[in-house]
């Protein structure tokens, strides 16, 4: 394959894993290497047709496994849902730049980076898993993030806003708390592992925040005010959960009137 869309409705609607990794890194390295096209050439499939693995077995999230980090089951339980948020960012950022045409060339190269990098996070985490006698699938797994791309399938803004700086940024109010608890506990590879996902995903929020605003730039909108918006009717009840980073939500390209806003209709604590 040489376009970068055959790669994506490759890796978007066909369901092995390993398949979907080699080609997410083939088509990476094929970019870098000048060798692929970003001109689309094929009709847009819509969204209900992505086709997800077998396993794991999805159930609603109050069915999960607990993650209590001071049992191995726990950790264990732990890391297989971070495993299946990473495997889903995967098609999110497939998603991304495959759904929506007409944007600069840099946009797609952007959320292909995105991709190869969520891969290798997931790749990671897959091999930490299996060192504890577990694979990714062995345990179930809720589909919530997938929901929120369902529900944006239509409205890029609407997409930027809810998955890179809604949900994704979510991560970057949670995990150095998480960090730390495993830090106590003595956990030097979770703790390396951890890192180098949160170091990521602080750029992937970014990329989020700087084509939010460009797009937002293109019809006129002014962002802070759309990102509420669209905050308000997309996400359930339209209160995100608190508290927020406000430190890496800044660096990820967040306001902070934006950050005011959270703030004033978040709910909940860590």
């Amino acid at each position: 394959m040489k376009n970068l869309f055959e790669f994506a409705e490759a890796c978007l609607h066909q369901p092995h894993i390993d398949e979907k990794l080699a080609l997410t890194h083939q088509a990476w390295h094929a970019l870098i290497s000048g060798e692929l096209s970003l001109a689309p050439d094929q009709p847009v499939l819509p969204i209900d047709k992505v086709k997800f693995p077998e396993r794991p077995e999805l159930l609603p999230p109050r069915n999960m496994p607990r993650r209590k980090l001071t049992t191995v089951d726990g950790v264990i339980a732990f890391f297989h849902a971070i495993a299946h948020v990473e495997f889903v960012a995967i098609y999110l950022a497939w998603d991304m730049l495959y759904r929506f045409r007409g944007m600069p060339d840099q946009f797609y190269q952007d959320w292909l980076r995105v991709a190869d990098e969520e891969a290798q996070h997931f790749e990671l985490i897959r091999k930490h898993l299996q060192a504890m006698q577990v694979d990714y699938g062995d345990l179930p797994a809720h589909n919530g993030l997938w929901d929120h791309a369902k529900d944006t399938a239509d409205d890029l803004l609407a997409r930027l806003a809810m998955v890179p700086r809604c949900m994704e940024a979510r991560g970057l109010d949670v995990t150095p708390a998480i960090i730390e608890k495993f830090k106590a506990l003595g956990d030097e590879a979770s703790v390396a592992i951890l890192n180098r996902i949160l170091t990521d995903e602080v750029g992937h929020v970014e990329l989020g925040s700087y084509w939010f605003k460009f797009v937002c730039q293109q019809y006129g909108f002014e962002p802070e005010a759309k990102y509420q918006d669209l905050i308000s009717q997309y996400y359930l009840g339209g209160k995100p959960k608190g508290p927020f980073n406000r430190e890496l939500r800044k660096i990820a390209g967040f306001s902070n009137a934006e950050l005011d806003w959270l703030e004033a209709h978040g709910i909940g604590k860590l």
